[in-house]
């Protein structure tokens, strides 16, 4: 569009907006068409005053012609600190023209999660994982889309948005395939670093190609002159038009409304004073023309512009500290200016619904920002507080008055950190980590008072917790190491901070640090339970236990009945020591069995129970799945998984719930059951961080699964993809590591690689004194594989393997050997011993194992009979390679009867 001029209803800022609103309207066409149509998502990106609003604003206009439902939203540079600000402004008026039971029964089981994010629902008392509020988030929208179909979503400065709403955004625009909704994107280049940058990059990759939008040609700009000022406007003037506003739009729009208030006449003559026009619409001309409407409209323009967002006469009257006849005087002054104006009427459905009658906001966020960036620093600074204050006094909570006191100077405030703190937990309240840590960054600045410093610090390690273990060692460290923090808060945060170490895959420095704050307490519960998270953390390095400390945790462990929790941990602990150093299975279940109360886990010993952590019941849940107790195992790790779905904990937690899962299922011959749980772990592994131990157990794990699936390629493609290959972490990892990647590699044709990675694992057991030979099934795989070069190494290995499985004594354990040994023989004896095997795998409850020994019998025995019942077992387990085996002998027919 050059000379031409856009429809009298569309906005000035749409000159040569042609392509633009034909990408929209084909977009709408889509959505219109059928509501089984994939969504899309258009991105609007250019410098500021180059029309993005304006196209949004024609965007909705089509769209509510076409009797689209339209929800929009917009960004403040001002409110980026506000947690869910933009996702609140485009949902809550849908949500509030909702009955509250009709919400909960829209969002389902999401209600209790999204609910506190969106502000519709009351926040819970514990902190909440950001990434369970992100996909209650997602699933919020989705189902709310559905009902209301067809759904445009439009989001204005996305550049500006916060960060909850942008890590919502980015999640929801991949989700996108098979939901029908348009969104439109609006936001400028740059402008943001860091996570929002990544969300936004994340939101452009998964929509159509982004439009970056031009400024007006010299033929666009005459055109827009001559519609404004008349079609007597000379070519001079309209050339000094496009030269003096380089055809930005917006600014081109403000300079011709003030040619036109100045009466100047659109001649070559005249263009002489366009430069000092445009100067007076924007930066410092722009604050200069409002201190020309007087000291009080100014104020009340500073006052609207530290609001930013739900600006009223009253509001701004109480924080300008004007009478309200006045503010509205001013508000009529500001108006006139083209400063402030009333929000556009839209339709029911969009955001502005739920706009408070007589709120106004800036005519563009330029508007905004100049009259923001003028105000003296002292007054701003003042204003901030005196906002906070009117915030407090109506009682709209601690963390709407945040964004304000985070702008106040430093001075020593005791009521100042409280309200801080008070923001922070709320903030964690609703899924908002970043924002509360944000909140204690800043009392920490105060400072507080010397008695309360380690405290704020001890709670800023505990709010990032689930989501950045090393930012939470730094300030937990800080935090012990100063006067304040005493009794059962001091020892907590030892066991946090050991915690996160153990999750920043620094393991030897979090054993030492619970060893020093054991050795300050004298015996008793406090040095018991230090003494059990030691032996804890060393348990799980799997490098480095020694027989000596077995011992001593066995001396330890006699002593205890299982009367308290941490006499129950010792207990675990020891469980879990003897399970992974082979020793009876049945002492193994004894030991675990007395830690439990009546079957069940103890109070204070739960899933989210702060005081023990999630490891010590992971390790009972292993001690009982590798001693034959898979019903327990599968049981303790459903509910770990219930109760972090429940508590709202969609990091590392869920991840590892999900993982042991997966192994319990793995175990179990579930495959199918086991593969899609540990994909599930490893997605939430991604989020946290890969290298991390979590994400160690989900890709080992889900190697594993498809190696007995058969698999191998998808296998060796997911080792590749997600790095399983040395250097590994210091914790130890089930299944374990190296036994794995060393099966990995033989299954792949790289026998040597496979061979040394299972020595590699034979070194590691004769350093810890002896092996579980199911959980670390490093001799059984090599004598399989030096069965040809080293037939007596093998045989010896074999030999080895048995009499650990019968010290062991569980029917997975012998069976699993005596698989092996038929393995390395031939003729009668093959037989013999396969159909040993197949009799204690049939007892055992692991069916894979099981139904690998029906076939193995089968081929050795050259019966059809049990070649098909291995063949049944294989098809319920989802081995698809022992499948294929079991049916290319039973197809060939070589040698059966």
């Amino acid at each position: 569009m050059t000379e031409g001029r856009p429809p009298a209803a569309a906005s000035a800022s749409l000159w040569e907006r042609d392509a633009e609103i034909a990408t929209v309207a084909q977009a709408l066409d889509l959505l219109c068409a059928d509501q089984s149509s994939a969504g899309s998502l258009l991105v609007l990106r250019g410098e500021a005053g180059l029309g993005k609003t304006a196209l949004l604003a024609e965007t909705r206009r089509i769209a509510e012609r076409r009797g689209c439902a339209v929800w929009s939203a917009r960004g403040a540079e001002t409110l980026r600190s506000v947690p869910f600000n933009v996702v609140r402004q485009l949902l809550q008026p849908a949500l509030l023209s909702l009955l509250p039971e009709e919400a909960r029964e829209y969002l389902g089981d999401w209600y209790d999660i999204a609910g506190p994010a969106l502000g519709i629902a009351d926040p819970q008392e514990a902190s909440v994982d950001p990434q369970y509020v992100c996909d209650g988030l997602v699933a919020a929208v989705r189902r709310l889309a559905r009902r209301e179909w067809p759904l445009v979503l439009l989001i204005d400065d996305a550049h500006w948005a916060d960060q909850e709403t942008l890590r919502w955004l980015a999640a929801f625009a991949e989700r996108l395939d098979d939901l029908s909704v348009l969104v439109v994107v609006a936001r400028r280049p740059g402008e943001v670093s860091g996570d929002s940058a990544r969300h936004l990059d994340a939101v452009a990759a998964a929509g159509r190609p982004v439009t970056s939008l031009r400024a007006l040609t010299p033929e666009a700009a005459a055109g827009l002159t001559r519609a404004t000022l008349g079609r007597h406007a000379d070519d001079a003037f309209c050339r000094e038009v496009w030269a003096v506003t380089a055809g930005n739009p917006y600014e081109t729009v403000e300079l011709l409304a003030k040619v036109q208030d100045s009466e100047v006449q659109p001649v070559e003559a005249r263009a002489g004073e366009l430069r000092a026009l445009n100067r007076a619409a924007r930066g410092g001309g722009l604050v200069d023309r409002l201190k020309g409407l007087g000291l009080e409209a100014t104020q009340f323009a500073w006052a609207a512009a530290i609001l930013g967002t739900g600006i009223t006469v009253d509001m701004v009257a109480r924080l300008a500290t004007m009478d309200e006849a006045v503010a509205r005087h001013c508000a009529d002054l500001l108006c006139t200016a083209r400063i402030l104006t009333e929000p556009e009427p839209v339709g029911t459905q969009g955001a502005g619904a739920e706009r408070e009658e007589g709120e106004l906001e800036f005519v563009h966020p330029l508007i905004a920002s100049a009259v923001y960036h003028s105000i003296p620093s002292g007054v701003c600074t003042a204003m901030h507080g005196v906002a906070a204050q009117i915030i407090t006094e109506l009682g709209r909570g601690a963390a709407q008055a945040a964004r304000h006191l985070l702008k106040v100077h430093p001075d020593g405030d005791e009521e100042l950190v409280e309200q801080l703190r008070e923001a922070a937990r709320e903030h964690l309240a609703v899924g908002a980590p970043d924002a509360a840590r944000t909140c204690l960054e800043r009392a920490l600045r105060e400072p507080p008072l010397p008695e309360v410093h380690a405290h704020v610090l001890y709670e800023l390690g505990c709010a990032t917790l689930l989501t950045a273990p090393a930012v939470t060692i730094d300030h937990l460290q800080f935090a012990l190491g100063m006067p304040g923090l005493d009794g059962e808060r001091r020892v907590d945060a030892v066991v946090r901070l050991s915690q996160a170490l153990l999750h920043n895959d620094q393991l030897e420095e979090a054993v030492r640090t619970v060893e020093a704050e054991a050795a300050r307490h004298e015996p008793g519960p406090v040095k018991l339970r230090l003494q059990a998270v030691q032996f804890m953390w060393e348990g799980i390095h799997g490098e480095t236990v020694s027989p000596a400390r077995s011992r001593r945790l066995a001396e330890l462990a006699a002593t205890c009945t299982g009367r308290d929790n941490a006499e129950r941990a010792l207990l675990i602990l020891r469980g879990f020591d003897a399970m992974t150093h082979g020793e009876s299975a049945d002492e193994v279940l004894e030991l675990c069995d007395r830690a439990l109360v009546n079957g069940r886990l103890a109070p204070g010993l739960g899933w989210t129970d702060p005081e023990w952590g999630m490891e010590l019941l992971m390790m009972l849940g292993s001690s009982y799945a590798y001693a034959d107790r898979l019903d327990r195992a599968e049981s303790l790790f459903a509910e770990a998984l219930r109760v972090y779905t429940g508590a709202g904990w969609r990091g590392g937690h869920l991840s590892l719930a999900n993982a042991f899962l997966g192994l319990a299922y793995r175990r179990q011959g579930r495959l199918r059951d086991a593969e899609s749980t540990l994909r599930e772990a490893l997605v939430l592994a991604e989020r946290v961080g890969r290298r991390l131990p979590l994400y160690w157990s989900a890709t080992c794990g889900l190697v594993d699964t498809l190696l007995a699936r058969g698999r191998t390629d998808e296998a060796w493609s997911i080792a590749e993809q997600y790095g399983f290959a040395p250097p590994y972490p210091s914790t130890i990892v089930l299944p374990d590591i190296r036994c794995v990647r060393g099966r990995l590699l033989l299954a792949v044709g790289r026998t040597e690689e496979g061979v040394h990675e299972l020595e590699a694992a034979e070194k590691t057991a004769a350093s810890r004194g002896g092996h579980n030979p199911v959980l670390s099934p490093w001799s059984v795989d090599l004598a399989k594989a030096l069965a040809d070069q080293d037939p007596a190494r093998a045989a010896q290995l074999a030999a080895d393997a048995r009499r650990q499985a019968e010290r062991f004594g569980t029917d997975t354990a012998i069976g699993e050997a005596l698989r092996c040994a038929a393995a390395l023989e031939t003729g009668g004896r093959a037989v013999q011993l396969a159909a040993q095997a197949v009799t204690y795998l049939e007892a055992s409850p692991c069916q894979y194992e099981h139904a690998a020994a029906r076939v193995e019998y089968g081929i050795a025995a050259r019966s059809v009979t049990e070649l098909n019942r291995g063949l049944d077992l294989a098809r319920a387990c989802g081995a698809e390679g022992l499948v294929a085996q079991a049916r290319e002998v039973l197809e060939t027919g070589r040698g059966l009867r």
